[in-house]
């Protein structure tokens, strides 16, 4: 049994708990109102087995029920879960969303073995005590970022992260699937894409300065099909996926496959194979009439993958627009000749223009463009949105512009960051960014007025994959700091200095016991055990506080 006061995130208000409760036995029932099915079969499949119990369905008056139901005085993803001995449990929701979080922390309060996928206690019955919550989030938009092109997650990995994250009510999954490193998603017109850009022959072990290489070829896609399932899981738990297709940087992979994309006129791009090491890559799109089509072409088929339907953002299409050199474009004569046939000031405009023409094509077709905050530079469509990653500035930037804003600054919620200072902590990279630094991330700046924050749709934590070649890898970087961070977009907490870490800290001694449940390899309070450890390989570790800019 857990108490109320040991919930990640905390909830907004609670009335209990006391000492009589509601006991889970043969007698629980479910019964699900209208718009409850999701959460309905969720309960059914997730905590029967974990709890040895049928929970099948019942009478809406038993006193022996949980009941979900829709609720529409409430906003949609809050909730209001009530515990009596006398009428059992009631999770109403705004909105099936809703329920969903509810029935989330419904699974924290029936403790540890409820995250188990099967009863390691046969026979023993779990008891909730007395109580209300109520509760809504802060933040509409909470995100976490998967790079799956720097080191392939295989689908079953991606399905487990979307269960990690309804755990800790997070609701977009950004994908990362294409990079220089790899091509991750099965495009049918465009079978290259997969044959050839899917696979490295061989990968940097470390910061691209380390001397170290694994010399074993890397590589995997997912099936049109597996994204199809990654969506469809996904939705079950009211999670959107952002699909993220790199243009017109990051783009070796799609270069090697097809040489005709890449400036021709400057470098021989029949040469180019899909790229080894890390850092930023000089070879970029050509912006040619070639690589519209082709993309566009890309384009129609991932509109296809990920639908634009009932979930919060699922309509969102991330484009990158990040880390382009512009090199190639000032020595390509036919780059030149676009500058002047378009009449632009330079090579920041000509990128302007190739992310505003699949801003265009996209919302042509009822969707959003998101990118990384350079496509700021020379001039940003009106309906783009941005990913603010360099710092706040972007962010506060497009915010005063009017363009909506999720905020994730690199020197905050970057979670391949390393985690202390030690000496143990694996390939250390970047800034120090301990549990209790993410904890006190605050996502609007306080330069905002009250107007420009409301362009602020929330917050993500990216976990970028260089240096993270397993899911035990990504598992020690992002956890236990994703709790916190779930937190600071959920939970309506007071300004960073005034928050209260030492109750997080006291409330994560429960919240480890449910990751070692969940199979979590998470770093230990205490740091690293030995086999987390990667002596002798190089990282980027940078010292003293990050800039909070």
């Amino acid at each position: 049994m857990t108490s109320t006061t040991d919930l990640i995130p905390a909830p907004r208000a609670l009335d209990g708990p006391m000492r009589c409760g509601f006991v889970f036995d043969e007698r629980t029932t479910l019964w699900a109102g209208p718009g409850t099915g999701t959460t309905e079969r969720w309960l059914r499949s997730v905590l029967g087995p974990a709890l040895d119990l049928p929970l099948p369905p019942g009478p809406e008056d038993s006193p022996h029920a949980v009941r979900l139901r829709v609720d529409d005085t409430l906003d949609p993803e809050a909730y209001r879960l009530a515990v009596s001995a006398t009428w059992g449990v009631e999770i109403r929701g705004g909105a099936p969303a809703g329920v969903f979080w509810g029935a989330q922390t419904l699974r924290q309060l029936l403790g540890p073995e409820a995250f188990r996928r099967a009863p390691v206690r046969p026979g023993m019955r779990y008891g909730i005590p007395h109580q209300t919550v109520e509760d809504a989030p802060r933040f509409r938009w909470r995100g976490l970022l998967l790079d799956v092109a720097r080191h392939f997650m295989p689908k079953d990995g991606v399905l487990r992260y979307l269960d990690l994250m309804a755990a800790h009510k997070l609701n977009v999954l950004h994908l990362h699937l294409t990079d220089d490193q790899g091509w991750r998603i099965e495009i049918k017109r465009h079978p290259k894409l997969t044959e050839t850009g899917s696979w490295r022959s061989r990968t940097k072990l470390g910061h691209r300065a380390s001397p170290l290489w694994d010399e074993r070829p890397h590589g995997g896609f997912y099936t049109q099909d597996d994204i199809r399932e990654i969506v469809a899981y996904a939705a079950q738990r009211h999670i959107s996926v952002v699909p993220e297709i790199d243009v017109p940087g990051h783009s070796q992979a799609a270069i090697a496959a097809y040489p005709e994309l890449g400036n021709t006129d400057v470098i021989d791009t029949t040469a180019l194979s899909v790229w080894d090491t890390w850092g930023i890559n000089p070879n970029v799109l050509a912006p040619t009439d070639t690589t519209l089509r082709f993309y566009e072409g890309v384009f129609e088929e991932v509109l296809e993958l990920f639908p634009a339907d009932a979930a919060a953002f699922s309509g969102f299409v991330h484009i990158g627009g990040d880390e382009c050199p512009k090199d190639q474009w000032r020595r390509s004569p036919a780059a030149q000749a676009r500058v002047k046939e378009l009449g632009l000031a330079g090579e920041d405009e000509l990128q302007a223009w190739f992310i505003g023409h699949f801003d265009r094509w996209l919302a042509a077709r009822g969707r959003r463009l998101i990118g990384w905050d350079e496509i700021l530079e020379g001039g940003l469509a009106p309906g783009a949105a941005v990913s603010s990653w360099r710092g706040y500035a972007g962010g506060i930037a497009a915010a005063r512009a009017g363009h909506d804003v999720v905020m994730c600054p690199e020197q905050q919620v970057y979670l391949d960051h390393r985690q202390a200072a030690g000496e143990d902590e694996p390939v250390p990279i970047g800034y120090v960014r301990t549990l209790e630094d993410v904890y006190r991330f605050e996502p609007v700046p306080p330069q905002l007025t009250a107007e420009e924050a409301g362009h602020v749709l929330g917050t993500q934590a990216n976990v970028w994959t260089e240096v993270l070649e397993d899911h035990a890898r990504v598992d020690y970087q992002t956890f236990p700091r994703l709790a916190a961070f779930a937190e600071v977009a959920w939970s309506a907490l007071p300004a960073p200095a005034e928050r209260d870490f030492a109750d997080f800290e006291r409330r994560m001694t429960a919240h480890y016991a449910r990751l070692d449940a969940l199979g979590v390899a998470y770093r230990p309070p205490g740091g690293p055990k030995p086999w987390q450890r990667r002596p002798g390989i190089l990282g980027r570790p940078i010292d003293g506080a990050p800039p909070n800019r």
